[in-house]
């Protein structure tokens, strides 16, 4: 294990704020084996890599010998999360809390060692709570309080509304630092007043409060707002080698070193040797693909790695169907239609449903090069096949 020293600067990279510093220092130096938690709300199963930075120090974390612990708020889902919300967001049921969570873990793994992750439910302890139980926990925090949270806040004085479930939503996630005993919890900046509250509960519980880590939101491709599927300005761990490479090659300068220092596994020394030879005239555009290739290649493999400049330029062409299309013949079972996410599952167009739904939603699905409603039904015949821009499929139902 590193110097109490060099752990500190390994955990400070890329960080936003430590609350409190000087207790982090003393929970390093007592040579204890912390318990690092993150919670995840298993809502949105399409990681992108504005996500990865928080994973990244999660996988920092193992590294340095500590215990993380991957907490999935299967019962805080039922909730639903109203950080950065302007309206009440619609609860999960539980079955898709548990697709969306294997679909999590699944992604995740590509960067945590699954040896030395520990994944854990809320809903272990939540249930148990009870009614009364969780009458008490609310006793712990008054409404002036809640309402310093910035979403809330903006909500009561625009006359939105907000309903009371949301109010427990802190609270919940709080608690769950007690039930976990946790030394440290990491989060986004927008996540930093639920944080707070662990410290909090864990307090009012004689425990040792928790170190909250907050980590930045990562700027997405626009070089200005925070990466967003709903902005388009996204690089998803799923997206195909070609078009990870693509995208980050051809991203605005000014955001290599953010990603850098954010992304990469490389050190800070050999980062700041890149720096150099770009100030000395090295082209940033070399310093880029030494980034897709390390990002390619985590996601996808070292061969797809080497690989991935020969498919970053293969965009399909309306008309143009490349020679090497791969031909699917999928079977109705019986049925009479097959819904086109269900197609674009089993044909490969789509990595999961989530995905599949995504690309329908934003209008990247074509059959026979026309953009189609996500609620198409195919019958029996033989359809092009088109997912996004680089993805193209003969597809043959039977």
């Amino acid at each position: 294990m590193p110097h109490h020293t060099e752990t500190l600067a390994i955990i400070k990279r890329g960080t936003e704020e430590i609350l409190l510093e000087d207790e982090l220092i003393k929970k390093i130096a007592s040579g204890k084996r912390l318990k690092v938690k993150v919670g995840f709300d298993p809502t949105a199963p399409d990681l992108h890599l504005g996500h990865t930075v928080l994973i990244n120090k999660m996988r920092q974390f193992q590294e340095l010998g500590h215990e993380v612990i991957f907490l999935i708020g299967d019962f805080t889902g039922l909730i639903g999360d109203p950080t950065g919300k302007s309206v009440t967001r619609p609860p999960l049921t539980p079955e898709q809390i548990l697709e969306n969570a294997a679909t999590y873990k699944e992604q995740v793994f590509k960067i945590l060692d699954p040896e030395k992750t520990v994944v854990r439910f809320n809903s272990e302890w939540m249930n148990q709570l009870g009614a009364a139980g969780m009458i008490q926990l609310a006793a712990q925090h008054n409404v002036a309080r809640m309402l310093e949270r910035e979403d809330f806040k903006n909500r009561y004085r625009n006359g939105q509304s907000i309903a009371i479930h949301e109010f427990l939503y802190p609270l919940v996630q709080g608690y769950d630092s007690v039930a976990l005993e946790a030394d440290i919890e990491l989060g986004g900046t927008d996540q930093k007043f639920n944080l707070l509250v662990g410290r909090e509960l864990q307090k009012h519980y004689n425990q040792t409060p928790q170190v909250v880590i907050t980590l930045p939101l990562l700027e997405g491709l626009d070089g200005e707002k925070k990466m967003s599927k709903s902005l388009g300005n996204y690089i998803g761990i799923t997206d195909a080698p070609g078009e990870m490479y693509n995208k980050i090659v051809s991203m605005p300068d000014s955001l290599i070193w953010r990603y850098f220092e954010l992304l990469s596994f490389r050190s800070i020394a050999d980062i700041d040797g890149l720096k150099q030879a770009v100030a000395d005239g090295k082209n940033p555009r070399d310093v880029k693909i030494e980034l897709a290739k390390e990002l390619v290649g985590r996601f996808h493999g070292e061969d797809a790695a080497e690989n991935a400049h020969r498919g970053a330029g293969n965009i399909i062409k309306e008309g143009e169907v490349p020679v090497d299309t791969p031909s699917v013949t999928l079977s109705l079972d019986g049925q009479p239609e097959l819904p086109i996410a269900a197609i674009l599952n089993q044909a490969g167009l789509a990595t999961n449903s989530a995905q599949a739904r995504d690309l329908l939603k934003n209008g990247r699905v074509k059959v026979d090069w026309d953009v189609i409603a996500p609620s198409l039904k195919l019958g029996a015949g033989a359809y092009l096949i088109q997912a996004g821009k680089k993805k193209i499929v003969k597809v043959t139902l039977k």
